[in-house]
């Protein structure tokens, strides 16, 4: 406690007449927006601040650390501009950069952090390439994809799934991606051919219509197998021959429509 407080000054007394009544609206014009935000939970400059310090900690601690090795600088460029806290619900946004998976409702998760890179780097983008996503889900991905490569189609089965990632992406200024709600088994042939197609739902087989929409020398990225035992693998289309690669085991949501009916 200081040991010789100043005494306070004396305040102005209150203005009145026609001066005062505008040097009165001059504050609330101030003020008022200020507490309007904060009642309705408009994110401020140092929220802003603090999911961007949380967004490098993900990239330095969960993506580029030795253990992990995500090692694409174009990769970690994307992952550490795009906000993930976007793309989930508001009261899940304190845990948007943690090293998990998180609901986003209907069944569905926006994948961890590094699964989103590691497949992302997986997939070798190219600053020209056309990429198909099957599984829109929050658009987290479609977002990281839009930020490498020239124009993202993205396919949700989910109707209120696709409609909400779609507002988010044109909202955060994604102008390169498509969305579409469908049956991703089938991809989307008007737009086809494809340099890249990345499937974030697990199918128990490789869909044949994405194989036929991708580019001779293209490369999928896909989940394959039943819940519980599954295999990422990266494909590559050499002519009428697929190559596969196995490259991680992982846990996706299993692919809903056609691909629950057994076609192949």
């Amino acid at each position: 406690m200081p040991t010789n407080p100043q005494a306070p000054s004396p305040q102005p007394a209150a203005e009145s007449g026609p001066a005062g009544s505008r040097r009165l609206r001059q504050v609330l014009r101030g003020v008022l927006p200020a507490l309007l935000g904060a009642a309705i939970g408009v994110p401020s400059a140092a929220a802003d601040a603090d999911y961007g310090a949380a967004r490098q900690r993900m990239v330095e601690q969960q993506l580029a650390a030795d253990r992990r090795g995500i090692g694409d600088p174009a990769v970690l460029k994307a992952m550490a501009s795009v906000p993930r806290h976007e793309f989930v619900p508001s009261e899940l946004r304190r845990h948007a950069y943690e090293d998990n998976p998180l609901p986003i409702g209907y069944g569905q998760t926006i994948s961890q952090p590094y699964v989103v890179a590691f497949m992302t780097e997986q997939l070798a983008p190219k600053a020209t390439d056309r990429v198909l996503e099957i599984g829109t889900g929050s658009g987290y991905q479609a977002a990281i994809l839009a930020v490498l490569v020239s124009q993202v189609y993205s396919i949700e089965i989910v109707e209120a799934l696709a409609r909400r990632a779609g507002h988010d992406l044109t909202r955060l200024g994604y102008r390169n991606v498509q969305v579409r709600h469908g049956d991703g088994y089938q991809g989307w042939p008007e737009a086809a051919p494809f340099d890249a197609i990345i499937v974030t739902c697990a199918p128990d087989h490789v869909p044949q219509p994405l194989v036929d929409q991708l580019k001779d020398g293209g490369r999928m990225v896909i989940p394959v197998g039943e819940f519980g035992d599954q295999n990422l693998f990266l494909l590559r289309k050499r002519g009428n021959r697929l190559e596969r690669e196995a490259i991680l085991p992982v846990r996706f949501v299993p692919m809903t429509g056609t691909a629950q009916g057994g076609q192949r």
